[in-house]
């Protein structure tokens, strides 16, 4: 009988997730000493020191900026995430955070916490309401900067709210263009959502390229009293830039999901205490969904949502498969190929596909690999990890 696969759990995890991982086949927990597998929300990875069992990362959630994920595609590991398992809870903060913002339901609430309960409440509730006096999101233009599966509904939203829609993604997918609402409006860049919105959501991934996104050199563009919102990743948003305009009454208020020590206290800012994904139904089906991308990968190499991999997936026609992480350089299928015949191995089936840097090959063949095939295919030049997944009868 084969040794239970052990996967190491960082964070507390849905236990209709975890109950995707059969206990006969694997060995799920905080403890574990030669994980195969990392499963996490939130906990910092950078640092951790990793054993060589690890395969595979999978995280309950969309971002992946607390895994070392450089690290991992040098080691051949896929990090695995679950995008859009968590849009709608985000949607639905969004629209509140505009509410917050065009309502004035912050400041209001302050003011009625600190109203002296005497039988002059009343007379204190009708005279001091008329400074928190908002407008309506109907008629207004909202402008989306990113139109994954969170833009695209956020989108649907508003317009079912009766706002304008003014969208921006430089590199919007097939299918995210086809759920786009027809009404939204294209923008060509950033900055002309930031200068035709009275509302701007974020709704990007932190890289190289988004951070910063919205900086003093082009916040300023932003139309008088507009809001700014940001349920993406704190880096996006310049803290400073922020204040800056919020101190010179360029901007309306700054709503967001990241409190900062720069904005903090600011009376113009709503800050959440990281609330984008924090509900039941998006927490399972954050595990839900990683956890069968994570099983499907270890189980039979194929590979669905890795930040660091391509998309690969190929139905097994062959009890006995190889799967191959390697460096995308000229003539690796070659030596791969050429080391299974020298090996005896008839290949049945195979696919191969490039993402970058990274290439991943699954070959299906007609009888056992042994050790020295395996050897031999790990010794090729640019070869990151090799791993043989015989159906287990």
């Amino acid at each position: 009988m084969r040794e239970r696969l052990q996967v190491l759990v960082l964070n507390q995890i849905s236990a209709n997730g975890l109950a995707r991982l059969p206990a006969e086949s694997y060995l799920v927990g905080k403890d574990v000493a030669a994980p195969a597998a990392v499963l996490l929300r939130s906990a910092d990875m950078h640092g951790m020191v990793l054993p060589p069992s690890v395969r595979a990362i999978a995280r309950a959630g969309a971002g992946t900026n607390n895994i070392p994920v450089k690290q991992m595609s040098e080691r051949g590991v896929p990090v695995f995430n679950a995008p859009g398992a968590n849009a709608n809870a985000v949607k639905e903060l969004v629209i509140t955070g505009m509410l917050l913002a065009a309502r004035n339901i912050a400041p209001a609430l302050r003011f009625v916490d600190a109203l002296v309960p005497n039988g002059d409440m009343e007379q204190a509730v009708e005279e001091g309401k008329k400074a928190f006096a908002g407008f309506e999101l109907s008629g207004q233009t909202l402008g989306i900067i990113g139109l994954g599966k969170i833009g695209c509904l956020v989108a649907d939203a508003a317009i079912k709210l009766g706002m304008n829609v003014l969208g921006h993604d430089p590199e919007i997918t097939v299918d995210a263009a086809w759920s786009l609402p027809s009404q939204v409006k294209k923008a060509g860049s950033v900055n002309e959502v930031l200068r035709n919105a009275h509302f701007v959501t974020l709704h990007v991934p932190l890289v190289e390229a988004t951070r910063n996104l919205v900086n003093d050199g082009n916040i300023g563009l932003m139309r008088d009293a507009a809001v700014l919102l940001n349920f993406s990743r704190e880096g996006v948003v310049s803290d400073a830039a922020v204040r800056e305009a919020l101190d010179a009454g360029r901007l309306s208020r700054y709503v967001c999901d990241f409190p900062s020590p720069v904005t903090h206290g600011h009376d113009k800012v709503i800050a959440l205490p990281h609330l984008g994904a924090s509900t039941r139904e998006a927490e399972e089906n954050c595990a839900l969904m990683v956890v069968d991308q994570l099983r499907d990968f270890l189980e039979h190499g194929n590979v669905a949502n890795a930040v660091n991999f391509p998309a690969v997936s190929m139905a097994r026609e062959s009890a006995y498969r190889v799967a191959i992480a390697n460096s995308n350089v000229p003539n690796m299928l070659g030596q791969i190929s050429t080391a299974m015949a020298r090996a005896g191995l008839n290949i049945h089936n195979m696919v191969n596909k490039s993402r970058g840097e990274m290439a991943y090959t699954l070959v299906d063949v007609d009888s056992p690999v042994g050790d020295a095939a395996l050897g031999e295919i790990r010794a090729i030049g640019g070869v990151l990890s090799v791993r043989y997944l015989p159906l287990q009868g």
